[in-house]
């Protein structure tokens, strides 16, 4: 699903990369507002829901090669936030919508979680 859809579907706003919207394509999603876990388990090219609006959750993005970040349980974020993902050139989108919310519309529209190999 292209990021342009995402957008629509969880009613999101675009804070950063709204030129990359129509090419960047996403197959897998993971929400976490722990970057430790982000870092353990995120895949290339997946987008990242949290909640989370420090710089780290940025600079985790582009250790990892996640494309795009959708904000979630808010209607504004720290400029400081928007202007590192501006520089790092990554897709920033912000939705009131609950964490639950915004991962239960995404998983309906087919969208799949990340690979996590095997649990224990």
């Amino acid at each position: 699903m292209y990021l342009k859809e995402i957008v629509e579907k969880v009613g999101g706003r675009v804070l950063s990369g709204e030129s990359k919207l129509d090419s960047t394509e996403i197959e897998s999603v993971a929400a976490s507002d722990l970057m430790s876990e982000v870092l353990a388990f995120a895949e290339p090219g997946m987008l990242l829901i949290t909640g989370l609006v420090s710089p780290q959750v940025v600079r985790t993005a582009v250790v990892v090669g996640i494309p795009a970040i959708l904000i979630v349980r808010h209607e504004n974020v720290p400029e400081e936030l928007v202007d590192l993902a501006k520089m790092n050139d990554l897709i920033l989108v912000v939705t009131p919508l609950s964490m639950f919310e915004a991962c239960g519309r995404l998983y309906m529209e087919g969208l799949k979680p990340v690979k996590r190999g095997k649990l224990p």
